[in-house]
């Protein structure tokens, strides 16, 4: 008796060949071109490019074929076969699929703000480089960018208040990752923190806690162990974009493969989370009562 195929392979499959007939047809209108054209730029038979483009077909092209598609078209292989959101081709997507954006020094970061709004409706990913700004209160920002080069403290409050305004629309699905040690150092003053009065580092591990509670589940925030795991800072914007932050500079990967990649290492993250989405909140109030009892 033979093996029953993999349903999952079957039904990849078949969303593959959706995603390349909605894909050729919308390369096709936007390049201008009737079937006939296309069939004599690329040597396919008109019947041919009628069945690839009927909706009952469920069977993807040969390999050259769609090569060819894709460079009559001018459009890349990965996107027409639904590997990447970018429909560059050849050297423009080797050179798009890792971008290197500035960090704009504007009260709102204008690459930030459009890439939450293009990933409206999917979950954003966030390894933050510190306290994520959306939970920070306006004393702790001024303590912290009172001698940035690349942002004011006003410009930083401004991109937070920003950021927690997105939070709470509906639909919006965030989950932050980071390590516990980061909480506990703030706590006590130290690295960056040292010179922070002991009422405002409570005052703001309070705040980030009614926060947390407040937006839960929408919003989540687990913590992992800095001494088990290591992530540099990045945000995964669903599977459009990945950027992830060097300093006044991102580097933002717009291909699927690699998308996915840091969504699998975020989600390790997650699983190694010694303080859950849960118990955060508690956390983070116990680390402001030892402040007051210290």
């Amino acid at each position: 008796m033979r093996d029953k195929p993999d349903e999952r392979l079957v039904f990849d499959r078949r969303e593959t060949v959706v995603v390349f007939r909605t894909r050729f047809l919308e390369a096709l209108e936007s390049a201008g071109l009737s079937r006939s054209a296309l069939a004599r730029r690329t040597g396919i038979d008109r019947s041919t490019l009628s069945q690839l483009l009927s909706p009952d077909n469920d069977r993807l092209p040969r390999a050259d074929t769609v090569a060819a598609i894709a460079s009559a078209l001018r459009v890349s292989l990965d996107w027409l076969l639904g590997l990447s959101h970018e429909a560059k081709l050849g050297a423009d997507v080797l050179q798009e699929s890792l971008q290197f954006t500035p960090s704009a020094q504007t009260p709102v970061d204008e690459n930030l703000a459009r890439w939450h709004v293009e990933a409206a409706g999917y979950r954003i990913r966030y390894v933050p480089t510190t306290l994520p700004d959306l939970v920070k209160t306006e004393d702790v920002m001024r303590f912290e960018y009172r001698d940035y080069v690349a942002k004011t403290a006003d410009q930083a409050i401004v991109a937070s208040h920003g950021q927690l305004a997105y939070t709470r629309l509906p639909d919006t699905d965030m989950e932050i990752c980071m390590p516990r040690q980061t909480l506990e150092a703030f706590a006590r003053g130290e690295e960056r923190w040292q010179g922070l009065a002991p009422a405002v580092r409570a005052a703001q591990l309070d705040e980030m806690a009614e926060i947390v509670e407040e937006l839960y589940p929408s919003l989540r925030v687990n913590l992992f162990d800095a001494m088990t795991h290591y992530s540099t800072p990045y945000t995964i914007f669903g599977p459009v974009r990945a950027a992830v932050y060097v300093g006044q500079m991102y580097f933002v990967f717009t291909t699927t493969p690699h998308i996915r990649v840091l969504m699998r290492h975020f989600d390790g993250l997650v699983r190694a989370a010694t303080v859950q989405a849960t118990e955060t909140a508690t956390f983070l109030r116990d680390l402001s009562a030892e402040i007051g009892d210290g």
